[in-house]
């Protein structure tokens, strides 16, 4: 019996890697691997968690604010964006019909492409923390199956120069970040497209205020495609400052004093009128990501969702999660207001704003949603 239960699961193995190409395969496997950090402590899948939503859900002795780095001390100050969906962002750019920067990747869109990104954490001394490409590279070929399926993949040389050595690394994690496994569009909001699944009353509420241009700002920032539209990803994947406040607990424990620019951080930006703005995330598997906004300042989804109403009801003064009035935002000269301009919303109302946002979450994570 046990022999048979071993075969089945050698089937089942092989039948859903055979879901993912050769280079995804690899790809996931380096995502996994925590040799790639200088102290062997970190992986991408550390910070980018895949049984939490692709987010970081350690503690980190902050909350989960903010990641902590491989060296064991080094606390950053913005969260780990999910992976999830991030293939979809387009290329960093500046769109002149909108007139606003798009895409990339990170909060600041820093780096324009997945392989981008991929090449970010492993030689960030705060995150990784190897000491160059060709660390990196030697990490590798510690690796027979890293050594031989390069050579495969990308030609016997490869590891004859660090630089495209590191570059394919780049691309084979970018390649599996690019699966289905990572992007599935399994969750109820997909299922009630496909007429799997029924809205319950409040669901369907929150739904018609989301998509709603006259009652909520959400569909300025979190609509892409339109009301029930296939790979919808609940992004327009624009920049907005939105007046969110300093982190104070998580600087008393990181010791940042500068102002976060943002979007100006991005050294293909010098446009002052940027300063402070971020990437508007996905919204898909948000309830199971918090804590929220660029730097973790919120705990719970429904602050959130009442942190937006605050702009259009003059009653909406207090942080729940305080009990104070909200703080004053990090940087408040370039708040989107015309996007922030909504109707007020009732408590009944943002109660269904969460449900419906519950709904996008895929559909291994269903277990984590909190009540």
């Amino acid at each position: 019996m046990t022999k048979i239960i071993m075969i089945a699961s050698l089937l089942f193995v092989n039948i859903y890697a055979n879901q993912l190409t050769q280079e995804q395969i690899l790809g996931k496997t380096l995502f996994f691997d925590k040799n790639l950090s200088h102290n062997r402590t970190q992986a991408c899948a550390t910070c980018h968690n895949p049984d939490s939503g692709f987010a970081d859900d350690r503690d980190n002795g902050v909350a989960k604010m903010a990641s902590m780095g491989d060296n064991g001390t080094s606390i950053g100050d913005r969260s780990a964006p999910t992976a999830s969906y991030a293939k979809f962002s387009p290329l960093f750019h500046y769109d002149k019909d909108k007139k606003a920067y798009v895409g990339g990747q990170f909060w600041d869109g820093r780096a324009s492409t997945l392989e981008d990104q991929a090449g970010g954490p492993p030689l960030n001394p705060d995150e990784m923390g190897m000491m160059g490409k060709k660390e990196v590279m030697n990490r590798l070929l510690e690796n027979p199956y890293y050594v031989s399926t390069f050579k495969k993949l990308y030609g016997e040389e490869i590891f004859n120069n660090p630089t495209k050595a590191f570059e394919a690394l780049t691309k084979s994690i970018a390649s599996f970040e690019r699966s289905d496994e990572v992007s599935p569009f399994d969750s109820k909001y997909d299922r009630f497209l496909k007429d799997e699944y029924d809205l319950s009353a409040l669901e369907d509420l929150g739904k018609a205020l989301f998509f709603s241009n006259n009652n909520n700002s959400c569909s300025s920032c979190h609509v892409l495609k339109g009301e029930d539209k296939k790979g919808e990803t609940f992004t327009n994947y624009q920049y907005h400052n939105i007046g969110t406040p300093i982190n104070e607990n998580l600087r008393a424990k990181n010791g940042a004093k500068k102002l976060d620019d943002g979007l100006l951080a991005n050294p293909a930006v010098t446009d002052m009128a940027q300063r402070g703005k971020y990437k508007v995330p996905t919204l898909r598997n948000v309830a199971v990501t918090a804590p929220y906004m660029h730097n973790g300042v919120f705990s719970d989804l429904k602050t959130v969702v009442e942190f937006y109403d605050k702009y259009n009801n003059p009653q909406r003064t207090i942080n729940p999660e305080t009990g104070e009035k909200w703080a004053e935002p990090e940087i408040a000269e370039t708040i989107s207001k015309e996007e922030l301009k909504a109707k007020k919303l009732t408590d009944r109302k943002v109660e269904a704003l969460v449900a419906f946002m519950k709904l996008l979450t895929d559909k291994k994570y269903e277990h984590l949603i909190k009540e």
